[in-house]
């Protein structure tokens, strides 16, 4: 049973960079790499599409990073509604057991 490899994005900026470059072919690149053709054109692809993402403002984050930070807060702005919710009402119940006027 084979393992599957997992490559650093150093690696695949490299490999994709040599692949546009276009000095050797995607077959070369891929038996120096001892990569499959496929995966070469796919990184290619990927820095081709994604590139111009390196140079916007905002730390270079991903859309997927960005989405991630925004499912957290909404996670996290839900979960403080709820403990507020629950704060208000045992402090009612309190009030209301020690007699108190406003219920």
């Amino acid at each position: 049973m084979s393992k599957r490899r997992r490559y650093s994005a150093a690696y695949k900026f490299k490999v994709a960079l040599a692949t546009a470059r276009g000095d050797k072919t995607q077959s070369q690149l891929a038996q120096e790499y001892q990569l499959h053709p496929s995966q070469i054109s796919t990184w290619k692809r990927q820095l081709l599409e994604e590139g111009e993402r390196v140079f916007e403002r905002g730390g270079g984050r991903s859309e997927r990073e960005q989405a991630a930070r925004e499912a957290a807060l909404y996670e996290q702005i839900g979960r403080l509604r709820m403990e507020l919710e629950w704060l208000k009402k045992t402090t009612v119940a309190k009030r209301a057991r020690q007699g108190g006027d406003w219920a």
